[in-house]
């Protein structure tokens, strides 16, 4: 039932993003359809500032010097023969490397890849119309099942919408500021398709802890078939750890405060749980899942053992 739970989810997250400006534009007399649209149309808007980034860095990559295929080709042909001499056995198949990924399959892979995208997309944004339109009501769905007690479920969910709401624009902002600075930190060393690779650092960041070390690898890589394994290779991979650093190590934890403060091993168990359930977005949304479920256990006096668990609190047993 992925198909369904993973717009559901993503839906919830986006609508929660929006709730304040609909409040805002209910208190201002703008009606209720009216609002949902002006959401949609925000929506909309940030779909095709991406949408335009995927272009440009698309354009850049189609657009380059055939030199980087070739030395990338060399750079790894070397590899390979280095990992055949070593391990005594060999690797793949002849012919060139880099033609191997424009095989049929892998064509064929992405282009499902690409229809299952469009498809969850549009799923996603027909649920997050209903939650705007109040269709589906968290609020009284704690009410009717939880939390029997109006006021605690008021109080709950107002507390739920807080949280995820401030993890979402911290989130946003740090992997925003991420991409940029990784973009840039391409530019100084020369290191080709900068908008391609702050886009992807942007993306990837949202993989909590998982995200920051794929993405220095990954570029690392990259740039070693640009630039010579010298210092200059060095520096690069040293600034562009520096801003994982800055952004995932000391900002990110500043600006989310006390209210995310999980356990590290509670992280790792729920990243690998959603993952192993719902994959790539599910490990985006293992976080928001946590802080929801941790709030939720925070309100009956059986379930705060766990739910300091999750938060590493010190637990204090009464006597």
């Amino acid at each position: 039932m992925s198909f369904i739970f993973i717009p559901l989810a993503f839906s919830m997250f986006i609508a929660l993003l929006f709730l304040p400006l609909m409040r805002w534009l209910g208190k201002k007399g703008v009606p209720k359809f009216i609002s949902i649209f002006i959401v949609i149309l925000l929506i909309l808007l940030g779909l095709g500032v991406t949408a335009e980034l995927i272009h440009l860095s698309s354009k850049q990559i189609m657009s380059s010097d055939s030199t980087f295929f070739v030395q990338a080709e060399e750079k790894l042909v070397d590899l390979k023969n280095s990992l055949e001499a070593f391990f005594g056995v060999e690797f793949g198949k002849n012919g060139s490397i880099m033609a191997q990924f424009a095989e049929t399959k892998n064509i064929g892979s992405v282009v499902g890849f690409v229809g299952s995208f469009l498809s969850m997309s549009l799923t996603t944004a027909f649920f997050t119309v209903l939650w705007l339109a109040e269709s589906i009501n968290v609020q009284k769905v704690l009410n009717a099942t939880l939390l029997k007690q109006k006021h605690t479920s008021v109080k709950t969910f107002l507390k739920i919408e807080n949280d995820l709401i401030k993890f979402i624009k911290v989130k946003f902002l740090v992997s925003l500021g991420t991409g940029i600075f990784t973009g840039l930190a391409c530019v100084y060393f020369d290191v080709s398709f900068p908008i391609f690779w702050g886009l992807f650092a942007f993306v990837i960041n949202f993989v909590q802890m998982i995200g920051s070390f794929i993405s220095v690898i990954s570029l690392s890589l990259f740039a070693f078939v640009e630039i010579d394994p010298t210092s200059t290779l060095l520096f690069f991979m040293l600034a562009i750890t520096l801003v994982q650093v800055v952004f995932g190590a000391i900002l990110e934890p500043i600006f989310m405060g006390k209210s995310f403060a999980i356990n590290i091993i509670a992280v790792l168990v729920m990243l690998m749980f959603w993952g192993f359930i719902w994959g790539i977005p599910g490990m985006i949304m293992s976080i928001p899942i946590t802080v929801f479920i941790k709030i939720i256990l925070e309100q009956f006096p059986n379930t705060k053992i766990i739910a300091s668990l999750l938060s590493g609190k010190e637990i204090v047993l009464k006597k």
